[in-house]
Formats: structure tokens, sequence, C-alpha cells
């Protein structure tokens, strides 16, 4: 609105002198002189306020790109993270199972083992399975802060004292531990 207000006042004061005003009066010379001056005082403030308002939208259309880089940069940091969160979850749940597959895969081998195989060296296993998830228990309750005679009990089934089961137990735990 202002750049139009001066661009018309600027025309006109441009325009209107000469064909309004007299050149013989010298008081007409003067003032079509004042009135060429006022014009292009208006044309230059016209000028100058335009610019101003064009840095003014160049400046304003700036803010609003950073404003939506910002907002892209974040949600794809977060679909990243969130990507990468999913992806380790994925990574221990299928870590975790391969550890019961290897342990099922174990007890089927030892239960439906070759024909060929004799009894000894199929109770030698079903020994060694037992002992690796006896030792594997053991390992998890001592990470847990328990003690030898809680292991003992919660392992074996038999309570702290002096009878044949427990010294049974405590040897097999100490064997099992390497104490």
């Amino acid at each position: 609105m202002k750049i139009s207000a001066l661009t018309c006042s600027g025309f006109i004061l441009w325009l209107a002198p000469p064909f309004i005003l007299s050149r013989k009066i010298p008081l007409h010379n003067m003032t079509t002189g004042l009135a060429l001056i006022g014009g292009f005082a208006c044309c230059f403030e016209a000028r100058r306020v335009a610019l101003k308002l064009s840095q003014a939208e160049d400046f304003e259309a700036m803010k609003e790109a950073v404003i939506v880089a910002d907002t892209e940069d974040e949600l794809a940091t977060s679909a990243y993270i969130s990507e990468q969160q999913r992806r380790i979850e994925a990574e221990s749940i299928l870590n975790a199972g391969s550890e019961d597959v290897q342990h099922l895969e174990r007890a089927l081998a030892l239960t439906c083992g070759d024909d060929g195989e004799s009894e000894p060296e199929r109770s030698q296993q079903l020994a060694e399975n037992d002992d690796s998830e006896r030792l594997e228990r053991i390992l998890q309750l001592q990470a847990k802060g328990y003690g030898k005679a809680k292991i003992i009990l919660e392992v074996w089934g038999v309570s702290k004292g002096g009878s044949p089961k427990y010294k049974a137990a405590e040897a097999e735990y100490k064997r099992l531990v390497g104490d």
C-alpha cells in the first residue's frame, strides 16, 4: 500500500507540473523543480521500502525453510533411532531363541539318538546335557547374588544341613563350579 502511494505520488509529481504550470513565471519554474525533486524522492523511497519488504519476505522464507528442515531432521532421527531399537530387540530375541533351540536340539538328539549308539554313550550325553543346564542355572543364580546354600536349595531342592543328600548336592555344586 505504501509503495503504491509513493509510486503514484512520484508519477504525479513528475508529470503534473510541466502540464499545469507555466514556464514563464519564475515561481512556477521553482515549483516545477521542487515537484520533480519530490517525485524523485517518492520514487527512491518506494524503491527502498520495496527492497526492505523483499528482504523481509526472503528472511521469512528462509526461516520457514529452516523450520521445515529441522522438523524433517527430527522425524528422520526419530525413525532411525526407533529402527535401531527394534533391530536390537529383534537380535536379542533371536539370540535368546537360538540358545533355547540349541538346548532343545541337544535334548532331542539325546532322546532320539542314532540306533547305533550304545546305552552308556546315551547316558553320558544325558549327564553332560544335565550338567550344562545345571551350570547355566547356577551361573544365573550367582548373577542374581544368591549364595551357595540358596543355589543348592534352588537347583537340587535340598536345604542346608548335614544330610547325605545335601553333601552330595554340595559336592556336585563344587564339581560344576570348580571350587
